[in-house]
């Protein structure tokens, strides 16, 4: 995958069928999807690939606990069946997570296991393991670190995990493959419309070379996500709201806070709220917060009030007491929620469940869904565009396409950090083999290589140190400091493999470490 290949696609194309803006979950998904079935494809992302929402998630392929307790079965049903198909298609970087209740009153247990026995069921044959009750003393043993003062029971079920950006990459790669011409840094600045008010095509902007260039298409589909709103000024007459940012949060800890493969989930929280401690490469992800905001950016801060509800929660349910002092990172991101009919709904109340709204200008927009669903989401997109006269009717392939690395789990060594490249594992290997220079780590702490950096500037598209070190190595997401501490050697590979300068590497790195900051609690921010 290359950029200067796609940019000659992009040129050498002057209808497509299916034009697609925004290259998070729910447009890759799309691009995948409608390439598949074989229509003539773009996707074009104004920044990186899951830049925004889809790199900052917590981490979970789910059927979703919270929205059964809520009676939303039909939502659960579908999610759990998209976590089979994902952990079947994305193997290499959808695994099998037990999570363990902690019960601190004697009816706890009875009552999640009942509920999550239920939300076995509805997984049917796709069922990723059951649900049971134990004892105080195995609760102890799966989380040697839980708080045991009070502790009665727990138990225990079973989700999936993953790598949300490493998989966004990987769908940019199966839509390459599937003749999808995919473009980061690419904006769509403008709409075309013909006479009648139809959109017929859009303006780009190469961000890159500030070149112009307008395309046409038969479909065109706004899938930004907490940007929607913008795309929609383009399109509208009279301004609406369509999607309402909620912003979560994670706080990330070393693994000595939680010593286990097992993941902690608090069902109830001081304010109601899901909490989870996950771990994930080889680190502890603790969050997740739900705060409605006025305004969206690229790079979301995390409130003081947020982190100090995941700090305060972790440190009830965690006999070692998490600090200030001892986050890591601390990574915030924005669910698009589907704007409610009626204002002064709360976030708990906004549905999570993906609507498909089609303007009367022509233009498809998705708002709302989330990671796991992101199949079914893409389905449904082409589907309507398909009812809507717009493309010639073909069936959907994706619920057994496989992903770009997919590979069997029985051949997958995860103790390997590299495990998340799946049938690229090689690749990389045979890379520093050749460059010998290249088996170098990036930082001392850390396993990940140089020749890592330079595959996913050759092979996936990065084009900055924060594509690098946010997406398609997660140094940033892991361990902020460390991040920073290795920017410039990233900037200087960069430079070479891309033809830039001295000049460019340090605006490079001075931006890059601005964005960094945005990663540390306020304290440890230097001016």
């Amino acid at each position: 995958m290359k950029r200067h290949e796609q940019v000659s696609k992009l040129n050498e194309t002057d209808e497509w069928d299916v034009i697609i803006i925004g290259g998070g979950a729910s447009g890759l998904g799309t691009a995948v999807d409608a390439a598949s079935r074989g229509y003539k494809t773009i996707i074009v992302e104004a920044v990186d690939f899951a830049k925004g929402t889809t790199s900052r998630s917590t981490k979970l392929v789910h059927g979703g606990v919270r929205y059964l307790e809520q009676g939303d079965v039909s939502l659960v049903k579908e999610a759990l069946k998209e976590r089979g198909l994902m952990a079947q298609n994305a193997a290499h970087v959808v695994k099998n997570q037990t999570f363990v209740i902690p019960n601190y009153n004697w009816w706890g247990g009875y009552f999640y296991t009942i509920g999550l026995t239920i939300y076995d069921l509805l997984a049917g044959r796709l069922s990723l393991g059951r649900s049971k009750y134990i004892s105080k003393k195995k609760t102890i043993e799966l989380l040697p670190t839980v708080e045991q003062k009070g502790l009665v029971s727990g138990v225990i079920y079973h989700d999936g995990q993953f790598d949300d950006s490493r998989l966004a990459i990987n769908l940019a790669q199966t839509a390459v493959e599937n003749g999808a011409c995919v473009l980061n840094y690419t904006k769509v600045i403008n709409l075309l419309k013909d006479d009648n008010n139809h959109v017929i095509g859009v303006q780009l902007e190469d961000r890159e070379t500030a070149e112009r260039k307008e395309i046409k298409g038969k479909v065109i589909i706004n899938a930004t996500g907490v940007f929607t709103n913008s795309i929609m000024k383009m399109n509208d007459k009279v301004y609406k709201k369509y999607i309402v940012p909620s912003q979560g949060i994670h706080l990330v800890f070393d693994k000595s806070f939680l010593p286990s493969d097992s993941a902690l989930m608090v069902p109830k929280t001081s304010d109601g709220r899901v909490l989870f401690a996950v771990p994930w490469h080889d680190k502890v992800i603790v969050g997740t917060t739900d705060t409605l905001i006025k305004s969206h950016s690229l790079e979301p801060i995390a409130l003081e009030s947020e982190i100090e509800f995941v700090l305060e929660t972790a440190q009830r349910f965690l006999a070692k007491k998490p600090t200030r002092a001892d986050v890591l990172s601390v990574f915030a991101g924005l669910r698009p929620l589907a704007a409610p009919e009626k204002e002064g709904k709360s976030t708990k109340e906004v549905s999570r469940s993906h609507k498909i709204i089609v303007s009367e200008t022509g233009l498809i927009t998705i708002t709302g869904g989330k990671w796991t669903t992101y199949r079914k989401i893409a389905e449904d997109i082409i589907d309507k565009a398909i009812s809507e006269k717009k493309l010639p009717k073909k069936e959907c392939k994706t619920e057994h396409l496989s992903i770009h690395g997919n590979k069997k789990t029985t051949t997958l060594d995860r103790e390997n950090h590299l495990y998340v490249y799946g049938s690229d594992i090689q690749n990389i290997i045979d890379l520093q083999n050749q460059q010998p220079a290249l088996k170098q780590k990036l930082h001392p702490n850390y396993d990940y290589t140089l020749a890592e950096v330079v595959w996913g500037i050759r092979y996936e598209m990065a084009r900055t140190i924060d594509d690098v070190l946010s997406r398609r190595v997660r140094l940033l997401f892991l361990d902020a400091r460390a991040a920073i501490a290795v920017s410039e050697k990233v900037a200087q590979l960069l430079a070479k493999e891309l033809g830039h300068d001295e000049d460019w590497i340090k605006t490079q790195t001075e931006e890059f470490k601005t964005i960094a900051s945005g990663f540390l609690l306020p304290e440890f921010r230097s001016n």
